[in-house]
């Protein structure tokens, strides 16, 4: 299915998401309080069957003062894929897991809780993955400063 056909159908069956121009695959984006919701359908839906997630990640939006979250959908029985994003705020950055849809988002999310700090609701083992359980902040955050982090040369 092309993309604009995809989006056409998405936005019929979840009119609370919104189309985002992208340069070569479908996107949509969503508020976080209808993000669990919205990939419930596009996994279920026999239209669409988006029945594995290529990867999430999250952006660090410091000047919007949230965090972008983007998943990116691909279905092995239409060829298909979809970019979906959600915006959480930096201050709150709790999110429902997707964990339950698919079983590999549990390591997507556990990096992003790892280097983000992004919190997932129902999440089944949310811990750090790659930094030591005592270790202090969130690396990729922009705003993130640590003693031993190397200066730009001006």
């Amino acid at each position: 299915m092309d993309p604009e056909k995809l989006i056409a159908l998405i936005e019929s069956i979840c009119p609370t998401v919104r189309h985002r121009a992208h340069a070569d695959r479908a996107a949509v984006s969503v508020n976080t309080a209808g993000l669990l919701a919205l990939m419930q359908v596009l996994r279920d839906d026999p239209a669409l069957r988006f029945d594995f997630l290529l990867t999430h990640t999250a952006i660090d939006r410091i000047d919007d003062h949230c965090f972008e979250l983007v998943y990116i959908l691909y279905s092995t029985v239409h060829g298909h894929n979809l970019f979906v994003s959600t915006r959480i705020e930096r201050d709150n950055p709790v999110v429902p897991s997707v964990c339950g849809l698919w079983p590999i988002a549990e390591w997507q999310e556990r990096e992003v809780y790892d280097l983000m700090g992004v919190l997932y609701d129902e999440h089944p083992d949310l811990r750090r993955m790659f930094l030591e359980d005592d270790w202090v902040g969130f690396p990729l955050r922009k705003d993130y400063q640590d003693d031993h982090m190397l200066e730009l040369p001006k």
